[in-house]
């Protein structure tokens, strides 16, 4: 219960920053595309159903490479960014091949965690201060 209370909490604070950001920043569409595929196969991977990022791994993966080819807006950090991103798709490529390789599902589950702690640096850490 109190698991399952921390995870509400968890995912309403990322919705709740995710909605400020979206709504006070610019848009940034790649990153809107990345976050549907990454909050549809996180989000289910904590309650142990590995099903969504089995079947979206590749798309996962075409997503944030995406989102890395595409220009950062103003006002976020480019270096920080650049790298941010780099290592995400670098994390989408492992879990691909970890998908295709037929992983166990406790490999994967921490794969995605990761890659999603990652999208989290990107849209919180790597924004520019408010000016």
């Amino acid at each position: 219960m109190k698991k399952k209370i921390i995870v509400l909490l968890f995912t309403v604070l990322a919705m709740i920053t995710i909605t400020i950001a979206q709504t006070t920043k610019k848009t940034w569409p790649e990153m809107k595309t990345f976050h549907s595929f990454m909050s549809s196969t996180f989000h289910p991977s904590e309650d142990g159903d590995l099903v969504p990022l089995k079947a979206k791994a590749d798309s996962l993966l075409i997503a944030a490479q995406s989102w890395k080819a595409s220009a950062i807006p103003s006002d976020f950090k480019p270096e920080e960014t650049r790298a941010a991103l780099d290592k995400l798709v670098k994390q989408c490529q492992a879990i691909r091949n970890a998908v295709s390789q037929k992983s166990p599902d406790d490999k994967l589950k921490k794969m995605i965690k990761e890659a999603h702690d990652t999208f989290h640096t990107i849209v919180g850490e790597c924004r520019k201060a408010e000016e």
